[in-house]
C-alpha cells in the first residue's frame, strides 16, 4: 500500500467528534445519541475520501488534523468490528449525576474501558460490586476527543445465577430484614370471612381471570375491588404501590390480593423493587402476595402478611370454601345444641367441685372454731357445777338455819300453834275469850278447839 492510499483512508468524510468517551473521574460526558448496532450488524462505512487532484499532489504531501485522524479511526473501527459479548472483571464502577456509568473491564493481561449511556444503565437491577465477573455487550469505538478506545456497553450481566437480579434482591432483602420487616412477628392473621376483597394486579392478565373465577366458585357473595396497574417493566413497582395504597385508603377492603402471573426474574421485578414493599409493609389491612409460580420468591412475598405460590393459591387463601361452609351450617344446630349440654355439664361439675370445696374449707374454719367451743363448753360446764355446788352447800346450810327457826320444828317438839280460822295467830291471853272457837296446828294436822276458860300468867 502505497502512502497516498493511506492518507486517502483518513479522508475528510464525517462530522466533528460527539465528544463520547470514557472519564475515570465520573465527569459527566454527553451521550451522543447514537444507538450501537445489534450484534452480527456492521454499520455503514463513513463517506469515503475523495481523490485528489494532480494539482494538490503536486502541492506535497496533504496534513491532517488529529480530530481528522481520530475521526476516521473511529469510522474504520466502528465499520469493522461487530457487535460483541466480552467477558471480565469489572474495575473502576462509577455512575455520574447524569446516570451514565464508567468502569473498566480487565482480565489477568488487559484491560477495556467502557461506558454505558443512562438510558441503558437506568436498566440494571444494580450496580455490579468491584471485582465482580461480568459479561458486556456492545460495540467498540474510539473516544476522539482524547484518542482512547473504548466499549459502548448496550448489556451488563453478572456471571452466575440471575447476575444482577439476585444481588440487588439481596441487598434490598438484607436492608428490609435489618428494619424488621421481614419479621414473622408483625404478619398479620387473614380474616377467615371478609366482606370486601382488594386485588391489585393488571386488568388485562391471566392472573385476574383466575383470581375472579376461584372467588365466584368459593365464595360469590364475596364484594371484589380491583385497582389496576401495571405489573411489569419500566415504573410498574410505583403503579402496584400506588393502587395499593388506593384501595387500603378509599375502599375499606378487609384483605387485598397482590398478584401476577408467572414469568421471568426480569418479568417479575417490579414485585422485588423498594416502592412495593414498603407499601405492602405501610398497608392498614392484611395483604396476601401471590406473584408468580410456586418456585418464584419476590420481596413482595416475604413482606406480605401471606404469601401464596399463585394468584389462584391467593384467591383459595382469602375466600372460604362456599360448599364447605354450608355443610358446616348445616351441622351448627347438633354442634350448638352438644355445646350446650357439655357448657351446662361443665358447669354443674364445677359447681359440685365448688360446693365440695366450700365444705372442705368451711370444715377446715369451723374444726378449730368447734375445739373452741367445745373447750370453752366444757369449763362453763366445770364453772357451772362448781357454782351450783356452793350454792347448794349455802342452801344447805340456810336450809338447816330455817329448819331451826321454823314453826314446824317448834311443832315437832310437841307444841302446837293457835290460829283463828283465817289463819291469824293467837298470842294473848285476850285472843281467847270465853266460848270462842279457833284452831290448834299440830305436828301432823289441825284440832277445833274452843275456849272454856282462861288463865292470866302471874310473874312473881
Amino acid at each position: 500500500m502505497t502512502d497516498q492510499e493511506s492518507l486517502d483512508l483518513f479522508g475528510d468524510g464525517g462530522e466533528e467528534p460527539s465528544g463520547e468517551g470514557v472519564e475515570d473521574s465520573g465527569e459527566d460526558v454527553e451521550d451522543p445519541g447514537e444507538d450501537v448496532p445489534s450484534e452480527g450488524v456492521r454499520p455503514a462505512p463513513s463517506t469515503p475520501p475523495t481523490p485528489r487532484s494532480a494539482a494538490e499532489q503536486a502541492e506535497g504531501p496533504r496534513v491532517w488534523s488529529v480530530s481528522q485522524v481520530n475521526r476516521a479511526v473511529r469510522s474504520l473501527l466502528e465499520s469493522t468490528v461487530d457487535a460483541l459479548w466480552v467477558g471480565g472483571e469489572v474495575a473502576n464502577w462509577t455512575r455520574a449525576r447524569s446516570g451514565h456509568c464508567y468502569f473498566t473491564l480487565k482480565d489477568e493481561r488487559a484491560q477495556l474501558r467502557c461506558v454505558m449511556w443512562d438510558r441503558h444503565a437506568s436498566e440494571l437491577p444494580a450496580d455490579p460490586e468491584e471485582g465482580m465477573q461480568v459479561r458486556v455487550f456492545g460495540s467498540l469505538t474510539l473516544y476522539e476527543a482524547r484518542g482512547e478506545y473504548q466499549m459502548g456497553a448496550l448489556r451488563l450481566e453478572a456471571e452466575g445465577s440471575e447476575g444482577l437480579w439476585r444481588l440487588a434482591f439481596e441487598k434490598l432483602r438484607s436492608k428490609l430484614e435489618a428494619e424488621g420487616l421481614l419479621d414473622a412477628a408483625r404478619k398479620r392473621p387473614i380474616p377467615r370471612y371478609p366482606r370486601r376483597v382488594g386485588v391489585v394486579t393488571s386488568t388485562t392478565g391471566a392472573a385476574l381471570r383466575d383470581i375472579l373465577s376461584v372467588l365466584r366458585r368459593r365464595a360469590p357473595w364475596l364484594q371484589v375491588v380491583i385497582s389496576g396497574s401495571r405489573v411489569q417493566g419500566e415504573g410498574a413497582s410505583a403503579q402496584v404501590a400506588a393502587a395499593l395504597r388506593h384501595l387500603a385508603t378509599h375502599r375499606a377492603c378487609d384483605v387485598i390480593v397482590v398478584s401476577r402471573g408467572g414469568g421471568s426474574i426480569e418479568d417479575l421485578w417490579a414485585f422485588n423493587e423498594e416502592p412495593v414493599a414498603r407499601a405492602i409493609a405501610a398497608c392498614p389491612v392484611p395483604v396476601v402476595s401471590g406473584v408468580g409460580h410456586e418456585v418464584d420468591v419476590t420481596i413482595a412475598d416475604l413482606v406480605a402478611d401471606l404469601r401464596t405460590p399463585t394468584p389462584s393459591a391467593a384467591a383459595e387463601a382469602v375466600a372460604p370454601d362456599g360448599p364447605a361452609l354450608r355443610a358446616q351450617l348445616a351441622r351448627l344446630p347438633e354442634r350448638l345444641a352438644r355445646g350446650l349440654r357439655g357448657t351446662v355439664e361443665r358447669r354443674r361439675r364445677g359447681m359440685a367441685d365448688r360446693w365440695t370445696r366450700l365444705g372442705r374449707s368451711m370444715e377446715r374454719r369451723i374444726g378449730p372454731l368447734r375445739q373452741t367451743v367445745d373447750r370453752h363448753t366444757q369449763g362453763l360446764e366445770r364453772a357451772m357445777r362448781t357454782r351450783l355446788a356452793r350454792r347448794r352447800e349455802r342452801l344447805g346450810g340456810l336450809a338447816g338455819k330455817l329448819e331451826a327457826l321454823s314453826p314446824l320444828a317448834v311443832l315437832e317438839r310437841g307444841y302446837a300453834v293457835p290460829r283463828t280460822r283465817d289463819g291469824r295467830v293467837l298470842r294473848r291471853v285476850e285472843d281467847f275469850p270465853v266460848g270462842r272457837s279457833f284452831e290448834l296446828r299440830v305436828r301432823d294436822g289441825t284440832v277445833r278447839a274452843e275456849t272454856l276458860e282462861t288463865f292470866e300468867e302471874t310473874t312473881t
